[in-house]
């Protein structure tokens, strides 16, 4: 999928939104559990409820690995599902892979060729050659942790580099666009520093950013909207627990579709202030 069918897409459902299957085996609704694979039927449930509103899902892989064998494979029915009954949907493999050229192009075949996934994040920690493999897919995206939301971003994204004139995360931003283009390269931008978000869309102009931070984590939406919209949209946010938690009965999927509705009701008014609707 490239940049303007992702943006067409948005068009057609009036929103932005990315909703994370960060689908923890102990928080599902108790009568899941007696299914052979009840991670699955509960994140089915959900996009069944909730694919005429998202653009995007994105599956935490800390979530499915944790569960051995069982995790991978209600991942795998997950991707399956998705692609089957929603192939217009953008699916995000969260798994923050980054290592040395060969070992990364084993993550790349993993995850773009044997699981279909449109995208995967990646740590650039370890510079251009582990990344790279990713970008040799036709029509796939990496998804370069740039900066992020948690409290300990603050120990290396912060820093000064080049003499005090970048942060660490500017110049990893600066350094890397050269390796791809707008359309398979995008930036994690955490929801909760939206002052940064601004900067970092003066960096970027064009390409999409993936916002994670909203709801449960404390992020604002129109705060993310005003300082990273650009004129083709440009964003992917992400809300997870807020969704997929609004409630633990089995109407659980009734719930995540009217929390979602709410988001992308919101979205379409921001995307109507910037005349992309």
């Amino acid at each position: 999928m490239n940049a303007n069918q992702l943006l067409a897409q948005i068009r057609e459902k009036a929103g932005y939104l990315c909703i994370g299957l960060d689908t923890d085996y102990n928080s599902l609704p108790k009568f899941l559990l007696e299914k052979e694979y009840p991670v699955f039927e509960f994140n089915k449930r959900i996009i069944k409820a909730t694919a005429d509103i998202a653009v995007a899902y994105k599956l935490n892989l800390a979530f499915y690995e944790s569960l051995g064998v069982a995790g991978w494979m209600s991942m795998e029915l997950t991707v399956n599902y998705a692609r089957s009954h929603y192939p217009e949907i953008f699916l995000i493999a969260d798994a923050k892979r980054g290592d040395i050229g060969n070992t990364s192009r084993m993550y790349a075949s993993a995850f773009f060729h044997n699981l279909d996934f449109d995208a995967i994040t990646v740590n650039p920690y370890m510079g251009r050659d582990s990344v790279i493999p990713f970008l040799e897919y036709q029509d796939k995206w990496i998804i370069l942790l740039a900066l992020t939301s948690n409290e300990g971003a603050e120990d290396f994204q912060m820093l000064k580099t080049n003499n005090r004139r970048n942060y660490l995360f500017e110049y990893v931003i600066k350094t890397s666009i050269s390796w791809g283009n707008t359309d398979n390269i995008m930036y994690v931008a955490g929801a909760t520093r939206p002052e940064w978000i601004k900067k970092i869309r003066k960096i970027i102009p064009q390409h999409f950013l993936l916002v994670p931070g909203i709801g449960a984590q404390g992020g604002n939406l129109e705060e993310v909207s005003e300082a990273g919209l650009n004129e083709r949209c440009g964003l992917l946010v992400n809300a997870s627990r807020s969704i997929i938690y609004a409630d633990i009965t089995n109407k659980f999927d009734d719930a995540a579709r009217k929390k979602a509705l709410e988001i992308q009701r919101e979205m379409e008014i921001y995307l109507k202030r910037k005349k992309i609707l």
